[in-house]
């Protein structure tokens, strides 16, 4: 049936070039075998993104985070997500993080399977649906969002980064909640008359002291060396360093500062969708304040290879906001 939906969509998109592409998580990797061995992190999300599944919980003496208590229906919702298995004896369930508003799930694809991945979770959903109207009745009608999201497993050491993020996932949710305004998107920022997105510590784009962190794609691996070393020294100093983290250089260099807990400036090419969120150790820096995010374009779900004309506006725009400065007069 999933495979018959691809092929109606894509014979659809065909005819209609002219339709816009809408951006979309929903969207399947083209060219993948959904009924092949492999390993998926699914995100599915409550229609209207009600709190249904469960309540978040503070840290307490018993969780040293936060934590998520299920709801009845989100009780019924992880006995479904555990009986995958048996109604699929290919698939293996691997793990479960519920949401207040949406779950992600680990399932591993053993061995192929005759149908695709995606009737494995439609019939999920449905099992689901039919508890959720014993609970609501029929209004409102539907408890999932349509479709689900998946993330798949590339290479080695992904898998630990999966188990990690549904592991950390209501912490995360927690700190964004005590901390709002370093979470939210500021949308339309005017930059030195170039107009931004921005995620993280509003007040790092005012600082006096900012330095803009490039290093050319030639340096030696010494050369490097000798760049961390000097910016390392200026944020020490308490200047902010700014980049679009382009060159193996400037990653470096920004990677060193960020260790050692130095504020942060960083352009990206992508830019912010509805729920995303940084990961790893950008949260955290997030979290502290110590970092800014800046995306000049609206968020792609396509992986793309940056250009060289968006570098040297990503270098432009890192320029100008090591050189910016509060207008006087204007309140932040």
């Amino acid at each position: 049936m999933e495979d018959k939906r691809n092929e109606q969509r894509k014979k659809w998109w065909n005819a209609h070039p002219e339709k816009e592409k809408v951006s979309s998580m929903k969207r399947r990797k083209v060219g993948h075998d959904y009924k092949g061995r492999c390993i998926y992190m699914i995100t599915i999300a409550v229609e209207g993104r009600r709190p249904l599944l469960g309540c978040l919980c503070d840290p307490d003496d018993s969780h040293r985070q936060a934590w998520l208590s299920p709801s009845d229906l989100g009780g019924i919702v992880l006995k479904h997500w555990q009986e995958i298995p048996t109604h699929y004896p290919q698939v293996r369930n691997m793990g479960i993080q519920l949401m207040p508003d949406h779950l992600h799930g680990i399932l591993f694809v053993t061995e192929p399977m005759p149908q695709h991945l995606g009737n494995v979770v439609e019939a999920f959903k449905r099992a689901c649906e039919k508890d959720y109207r014993k609970f609501y009745g029929m209004s409102p009608s539907r408890m999932w969002e349509m479709g689900y999201t998946d993330s798949i497993l590339h290479h080695a050491g992904q898998l630990d980064n999966m188990f990690h993020y549904l592991k950390q996932n209501p912490q995360q949710l927690w700190v964004r909640r005590n901390n709002p305004d370093l979470f939210t998107t500021m949308h339309d920022v005017n930059v030195d008359g170039m107009v931004v997105n921005m995620m993280g510590n509003r007040f790092l784009l005012d600082y006096p002291f900012k330095a803009m962190v490039q290093c050319s794609r030639r340096l030696t691996e010494q050369q490097i060396a000798s760049e961390v070393e000097k910016f390392l020294a200026m944020a020490q100093e308490g200047v902010v360093l700014v980049s679009a983290c382009i060159s193996q250089g400037e990653k470096k260099v920004m990677r060193a500062a960020h260790d050692a807990g130095a504020r942060q400036i960083v352009l990206l090419e992508n830019g912010f969708s509805a729920y995303w969120k940084p990961g790893g150790k950008q949260f955290d820096a997030c979290a502290s304040g110590r970092l800014l995010l800046v995306a000049p374009w609206p968020h792609h779900n396509e992986r793309k290879t940056i250009t060289r004309e968006q570098c040297l506006q990503l270098n432009d725009l890192a320029r100008r906001i090591a050189n910016y400065q509060l207008p006087r007069g204007e309140d932040l």
